[in-house]
């Protein structure tokens, strides 16, 4: 009979690694040990299995607590955005979108439709998406970041510069639209359009075409024009016509209660 192996000793090694902050590499290393010695596993390559779980640890993490940062919503991917309901959307575009290109260049995606045709759904989608290439994001339906930008109107550009919606690398602005601006708010948003341009990446949803922005801007003609000409330099704008995915919901439900 052959002798049995060694049983392997392996608290003293998980120490170490807690003691370096490497908690996913420790917590993995009594299974990758084991599994190293039954398939002979050459030592090199042992070493780049505990470090590859502690990466993929670190990053689990990084990625959870920057979408809880983000305020993005829950459950809302491009992976299970339904693309064959609304062939409107080219399907291309959204995926160069997804490389996140835009958002390293600082640049504007501007989704517009009416209500229900999925605009919320792909800001949130491509919000996720940056998340997980590395970048920092903020997600505000329209009418908190006005709220926002209310309360910091009187704020020194010092400390203002430094608020997440100013300071983010990707700021998502949901929900333009519903309700027209006062001139007050209307500066405000200016405020943040110019400062953001050429500083970081933006992606507005509304349901207004460019045509009503003077209507939606205070009546403004002239501060219409300034956001818009900052807003559209160097833009990817997507106009979304289809069908309610709301409204094919509640059709479906009412056919099945009908049933």
């Amino acid at each position: 009979m052959s002798a049995s192996k060694p049983r392997l000793d392996v608290d003293a090694t998980r120490e170490r690694l807690l003691a370096l902050g490497c908690g996913y590499a420790a917590e993995q290393l009594g299974h990758l040990l084991s599994e190293a010695v039954r398939g002979e596993v050459p030592p090199h390559a042992f070493l780049d299995r505990l470090l590859a779980a502690e990466l993929s640890g670190r990053e689990e993490r990084r990625v959870k607590t920057s979408l809880k940062v983000s305020n993005l919503p829950v459950g809302q991917t491009l992976e299970n955005f339904d693309f064959a309901f609304q062939p409107a959307i080219e399907r291309s575009r959204i995926d160069t979108l997804a490389t996140c290109a835009w958002v390293r260049d600082g640049e504007t995606v501007l989704l517009q439709g009416p209500p229900g045709v999925g605009k919320s759904h792909l800001c949130v989608g491509l919000g996720v998406k940056a998340v997980q290439l590395g970048f920092s994001v903020q997600y505000f339906r329209f009418d908190e970041l006005m709220t926002a930008l209310r309360a910091d109107a009187g704020m020194p550009p010092a400390r203002l510069k430094r608020r997440k919606y100013m300071s983010t690398a990707l700021l998502l602005v949901d929900e333009l639209g519903f309700e027209p601006m006062t001139r007050q708010e209307a500066s405000l948003f200016f405020r943040l359009v110019s400062y953001r341009y050429g500083r970081g990446a933006m992606l507005i949803t509304t349901n207004k075409s460019i045509r009503d922005w003077t209507e939606l801007l205070a009546g403004d003609e002239v501060l219409a024009a300034a956001i818009l000409d900052r807003l559209l330099h160097r833009a990817h704008v997507l106009n979304i016509k289809g069908r309610s995915y709301r409204l094919r919901d509640l059709e479906d439900a009412l056919k099945l209660a009908h049933a």
